[in-house]
């Protein structure tokens, strides 16, 4: 039998194969299992050949630090995270990750145990949300892993795993947002209404302060958003993206009372905050919880949301024919995913609006004639328009008595 030009190969006690060869390093390694044939075992050599004649080859060594000590460095390591953002990674980590992979190296990991772990947070009812974020981040981590010599590819394959499919969150009518306005702490009024017609995040509204309002030009100016974390702190810092940082204009009709709130509510000077709490401090979700529930009781509404303040604004901008760029800006968006749900929302309004009207004018007796009725006269085609008399002319009704939400 010829020997080998590369590694060698032998047989163990147990009738399986091992297969070593000399690496790069100069250490003599062997295959990370055994085979079942000496077949199998020249092959994997043979490959193992290609891979360093090609500069593949990786040090096996090096993906042997476990995915805790790994996984933990990398959060630590990323350069200008918010805080709330570090807080979320090290709790995705801690109750999601580490649990499953912890124990395991880098190396270790496959895509099937991906699949299983993702598989399992799923069936104990951990939210698809929750999920997603989990996946996205395992993923990052495995491609640092990867950039970094570690291991040759990303075991996170899973097609559409890391998409977030949060669920249609409800919008107010019109109505609705000013009897909830009503309903709640007068001192927080204003905090519902700029929510909702200035499309102004909680963090925004909770740093505003009085050098970002121009009451004579009738705009905010949005210039950072506080964060708050599991410890109780609050900091205050510039918006998530370039983006973030926007002018916005606020409806005529609610200067006057963003003035008064001003003048009765908004703490002193110019830096001020525009919205502080009872006794002076500055607004906690936590604290706000309970005039929140209050309000909403008042009002006889139930299962909303602040941040569904937002989401109706936006809806509303887009039912006005605010133009995607318009929509981006408003929101204060870098790119056109959200505000593209906001324009396919609105489109569908508009064909149920047409719709709307095309089922009342089937409902009449007969179709009313045009207003006005073409005559061509004249041996230039001229066109004259006189108005058609018919009396008893049924009128197209107000379309604000079709959907009170509009």
């Amino acid at each position: 039998m010829s020997k080998r030009r590369f590694g060698r190969v032998r047989k163990l006690p147990s009738g399986r194969y091992q297969a070593r060869y000399p690496g790069p390093d100069g250490m003599d390694r062997s295959a990370p299992h055994t085979f079942a044939t000496k077949r199998e075992a020249d092959i994997w050599l043979s490959k193992k050949e290609t891979e360093i004649h090609e500069g593949d080859w990786l040090n096996p060594d090096l993906g042997k630090v476990s995915f805790k000590e790994f996984g933990t460095a990398w959060v630590d390591e990323r350069p200008g995270l918010r805080p709330k953002t570090v807080q979320l990674y090290e709790g995705l980590l801690r109750l999601h990750l580490i649990p499953t992979f912890g124990n395991r190296t880098i190396a270790e990991i496959k895509e099937p145990h991906i699949r299983k772990w993702r598989k399992a947070l799923l069936d104990a009812g951990v939210g698809p949300v929750t999920v997603a974020k989990a996946y996205r981040l395992l993923k990052s981590i495995f491609n640092t892993a990867v950039s970094d010599g570690l291991i040759k590819s990303n075991p996170c394959k899973i097609k559409g795993a890391g998409k977030e499919d949060s669920p249609e969150r409800p919008v107010l009518t019109m109505k609705q947002v000013f009897v909830l306005a009503d309903s709640i702490e007068p001192r927080f009024r204003m905090l519902i209404l700029l929510a909702t017609f200035a499309s102004l995040r909680w963090g925004e509204l909770a740093a505003l302060q009085r050098r970002n309002v121009d009451l004579e030009a009738g705009t905010i100016r949005i210039v950072g958003t506080t964060t708050e974390l599991k410890d109780g702190s609050v900091t205050i810092g510039p918006p998530k993206s370039e983006a973030g940082k926007r002018l916005v204009s606020v409806p005529a009709m609610l200067l006057p009372d963003l003035k008064a709130h001003m003048e009765t509510y908004a703490e002193a000077g110019e830096f001020g905050h525009v919205f502080i709490g009872p006794k002076g401090a500055k607004l906690r979700r936590a604290n706000f919880t309970r005039v929140w529930a209050a309000a909403l009781k008042k009002a006889k509404l139930s299962g909303f949301h602040f941040h569904d303040l937002r989401h109706t604004g936006n809806d509303f901008a887009a039912r006005s024919g605010a133009s995607l760029r318009d929509l981006m800006t408003r929101m204060g968006h870098s790119t056109t995913r959200a505000a593209l749900i906001y324009q396919h929302t609105a489109i569908e309004r508009d064909r149920a609006i047409a719709d709307a009207l095309g089922k009342l004018a089937e409902k009449g007796p007969e179709r009313p004639r045009s207003r006005w009725i073409g005559h061509v006269t004249g041996t230039e085609d001229r066109i004259e328009l006189r108005k058609n008399q018919r009396p008893g002319r049924e009128s197209i009704p107000d379309l604000a008595s079709l959907d009170e939400s509009g």
